[in-house]
Parts: C-alpha cells; structure tokens; sequence
C-alpha cells in the first residue's frame, strides 16, 4: 500500500514477449460473462471503511480498515457481510492473514507498529506485540503478513527487515508473550531505497516471497536466517506492487496504482530462482485494488481508492475476477 491518509476520527502463453491481458468485457447481450458462476461481481463494504486487506478462510471473507482497524466479514458466495469487529481509535489495519491451525486473523498495524491477533469468529483482539521503530523519528510501517507454522513474518516497509511472532508447531499451545516477539534483518541481493520498500508477502515452499513495490523487484527469503535472493523474472518489473496470493507455482501481484493484477509462473531455485510474468488481469471496476483472497476459482480484490479523499460516506467495494487460467 501506499502511505495512509486517513479520515478524521515456459509453455505458458510465452509466444510473444508482451503478457497478455485478460480483462472483464460483456456479451453480446451485454451481461457480464463473469456471471455465469453465479457470484456476485462486486461486493459493497461500508461506507468510509477504508480497505487495504483482504484473506478468506474459504468460507468468508475478511476486509481490515485502515480507519481504526475493524473487520468486516462477508460471504462471497451471496455478497452479504457485516461488521465482526469495529474500528477504534488509534488503530490501523492493513495486512491481514487467516491462521487456519489457529482460528485466527492476525493483522498488520502499518505505522503503529503494532500486530493484532483476533479472534475470527468474534473479531475480539486475544494478543497484541509491538515492535517499537528503531529511529523514533521514523515510525515503521508493518505493512502485509503471512502465517506459517513457525511464525507470523510481518513485511516493515521502511526497515530493511521482518517483524516476526514465533508460533509453536503445536496450534494449540497459547500464544507467545509480547516479549516474545523479534525483528529478522534481511541480507542478500535486497537492498532498500527511498520510499515504500517490501510490501506483500507469501509462502512458498518452507520460504517466503515478498514484493519490493518501489524498486518492483521479488525475492525469496529464507525464514531461518533473513537472507535474500532476487527473483530473476527476465525483465519484468512489479513495480506499485502490493498484495500477493498464491495458487501452487502460480502468483498474483496486485499493483495498486496501475489497476491491475499479473500472473506470475514461478519455478523455485535455490541457486537461481525464477518466474515468468504469463497475464495482467484488469477488470473495469478496479480502483486502485492493494490486497487480493483467492476463493471460490475467484480473486476477490479490495479498492482502496487511494487518491480519492476518504470521508465517512466514500463507498469502498471488493470486485471478483476469475482466477487466471492457461
């Protein structure tokens, strides 16, 4: 995402060098061809809501608010939803991630610093770890989050490292204590610039991939050590890139300011890992999309309308596309 500005209070379509772009259009009786799955194409959230976050535990979905923090929870099959936890003041939601082992939302706070653990069926707060900025004149940024088995790994897009919440393998041990949680340093091919460095963040293979939005690189991290490798992705760049979802060796980059999500085809290297950039996705209905769930054989895609001033009576929505298909 981009800074906050609250309100008050291989054989893969490589035959030519340019990705191919897949895009939402009507028939020729105009209905969108996308209702044929018999879900709905947008889904409203409240008014001022503020959206940068998205996840799913395949039932439902879950919408953080940059605005005091609260989840909304919907049901992507009718489109219906409803306020699970509400906002408060002093709290940020940006990235957001379902521990399914758990039963947990575990939640970014951007420039608070802080990571929330919440109940998912009651939206209730059970564990809050805070991770104070190394320079108190430049406050972190815990932007986007990914669950493991290990840990909760937690992408600061101002400083060059991980915050990170160790899990115990047994899901039902109680969470760590505050003091529990620890910074990861990241070392390697990364190295952060002006501006807003790591963003969205996945799992992949016992590692981790993680978008770098002002350069539009992505590396691979190892979670043991920090140690970075830059994913050659033979010339494409990611750059506005935000949230990231994955589907096996397949990719979603949601890039924010350019309205679009591209598909990523990955084979993993230790020495030399790869991807091959195979489809942009754009769909009318986009406005400036961040974070993205995958669900349903569909990606459904916050708007956080950044460059629109947020009021209390701007409309957000989610908009649905089909998952990518070669």
């Amino acid at each position: 995402m981009k800074p906050l500005r609250l309100a008050a209070g291989t054989m893969t379509l490589m035959v030519a060098l340019v990705p191919l772009q897949v895009a939402a259009h009507a028939d020729d009786d105009g209905h969108d061809d996308r209702h044929r799955k018999g879900l709905p194409d947008r889904i409203e959230l409240p008014d001022g809501w503020q959206p940068e976050g998205i996840t799913t535990n395949h039932r439902s979905l879950f919408v953080g608010s940059l605005a005091g923090g609260g989840i909304w929870m919907g049901n992507p099959r009718t489109g219906m939803g409803d306020v699970l936890e509400k906002g408060v003041d002093g709290r940020v939601g940006v990235g957001i991630d379902f521990d399914r082992r758990r039963g947990l939302l575990w939640v970014a706070g951007g420039p608070t610093g802080e990571v929330r653990a919440h109940d998912a069926h009651t939206g209730d707060v059970v564990a809050t770890y805070t991770f104070a900025a190394p320079d108190p004149d430049m406050p972190r940024f815990l932007n986007d989050l990914t669950v493991t088995r290990r840990g909760v790994f937690v992408t600061d897009s101002m400083y060059q490292e991980l915050a990170v919440i160790p899990l115990d393998r047994d899901a039902d041990s109680p969470l760590p204590p505050a003091s529990a949680a620890k910074t990861l340093p990241l070392t390697g091919d990364l190295e952060y610039v002006e501006g807003f460095n790591l963003n969205g963040i996945v799992r992949f293979e016992g590692k981790l991939l993680a978008v770098q939005s002002n350069t539009g690189k992505l590396f691979l991290i190892r979670p043991r050590n920090g140690h970075t490798d830059e994913v050659d992705l033979h010339g494409a760049s990611l750059v506005n890139g935000d949230g990231l979802e994955r589907d096996d060796d397949i990719l979603y980059v949601v890039r924010n300011q350019d309205n679009m999500i591209t598909v990523i085809e990955l084979d993993e290297d230790d020495d030399d890992p790869e991807g091959r950039v195979v489809a942009d996705l754009r769909d009318r209905d986009f406005d400036v999309p961040t974070t993205v769930a995958l669900t349903r054989d569909s990606l459904w895609a916050v708007n956080a309308r950044f460059g629109t001033d947020p009021t209390p009576d701007t409309e957000y929505w989610i908009t649905r596309v089909d998952e990518f298909d070669d």
